[in-house]
C-alpha cells in the first residue's frame, strides 16, 4: 500500500524500450521536507497524469498550462522564501505564529504545484537559485523594520499573486472550463488563501509602512513577468 501522502498516478512507458506504450500505475510521494519523489519503474522516464483529472498531455493547451504552472510554482516558491526570511527575524516575536500559519499554507501551495509540474512535465524557471536568495532577502529585510514592515511586504506580495491567479482563471474560463476544472479549483482555492493573507497583513498594521508595499509589489511583478 502507498505511504501516507502518496498520490496514485497513471504512468506510461515502452516495454523493452519499444512501442506501443503501456499504461500502469505508479506513486508520487513527498518526503518530510516536501521534496517530490516519482517512482520510475526499471529506471525509465515516465509520463504521468492525475487519475482524477480530465486533463491529459494530449487534450490541453500545453503552452497555456505550462506557463500557468511555471508562473504559479515560481510565485509560491518565492512566497515560501519570503516567509522563511520573515520567520528568521520575527519567528520568536508575538507575530511569529501568524507568519508561521500563513507560511504553512504556502508550503501546501508549493507542494501542489510541485506535483502538477511532474504530472504535466513542466520545467521550472532557470531563475530559481536567484529568486531563492532574493525572496529570503526581501522577507528578512522587510522584517528587520518590524512587524509592520513584514506585513506591508505580505500585503504587496499576496495582492500581486492573487492578481495573477485571477488572470489565469479568466484565461482558463475562456477555453474549456470543464476540461480545466481541477486546475481551476486549485487556483481559486489558492487565490482565496492569498487574499486571506493580504487581509491578515492589513489587520496587523501593514498600512503604517505603505511605501514597502510598492517595493514588494514591484519585486513580485518583475519576478512573475520573467516567464
Amino acid at each position: 500500500m502507498p505511504s501516507r501522502g502518496t498520490k496514485i498516478l497513471h504512468a506510461a512507458w515502452p516495454k523493452q524500450n519499444k512501442r506501443p506504450w503501456t499504461t500502469v500505475t505508479c506513486c508520487l510521494m513527498t518526503d518530510l521536507s516536501g521534496t517530490l519523489h516519482l517512482a520510475e519503474p526499471y529506471g525509465r522516464r515516465i509520463s504521468v497524469r492525475f487519475c482524477s483529472s480530465k486533463m491529459t498531455l494530449d487534450n490541453i493547451d500545453r503552452e497555456a498550462v505550462d506557463r500557468i504552472i511555471r508562473v504559479d510554482h515560481a510565485g509560491e516558491y518565492g512566497a515560501n522564501r519570503i516567509y522563511a526570511g520573515q520567520m528568521a527575524i520575527l519567528g520568536r516575536t508575538s507575530v511569529g505564529p501568524v507568519i508561521q500559519k500563513m507560511w504553512d499554507q504556502e508550503k501546501d501551495h508549493l507542494k501542489k504545484f510541485n506535483e502538477l509540474m511532474v504530472a504535466f512535465r513542466v520545467r521550472p524557471t532557470i531563475l530559481m537559485p536567484f529568486w531563492n536568495v532574493v525572496g529570503f532577502a526581501l522577507g528578512a529585510g522587510t522584517a528587520l523594520l518590524g512587524k509592520e514592515g513584514a506585513m506591508a511586504c505580505t500585503v504587496a506580495v499576496e495582492e500581486s499573486i492573487a492578481h495573477h491567479y485571477n488572470n489565469q482563471i479568466r484565461t482558463l474560463m475562456e477555453k474549456e472550463p470543464e476540461k480545466y476544472e481541477e486546475l481551476l479549483q486549485v487556483i481559486r482555492k489558492f487565490r482565496d488563501e492569498e487574499l486571506e493573507h493580504h487581509d491578515i497583513g492589513l489587520e496587523h498594521d501593514a498600512e503604517l509602512l505603505e511605501h514597502l508595499e510598492v517595493l514588494g509589489s514591484c519585486t513580485v511583478e518583475a519576478w512573475l513577468g520573467e516567464f
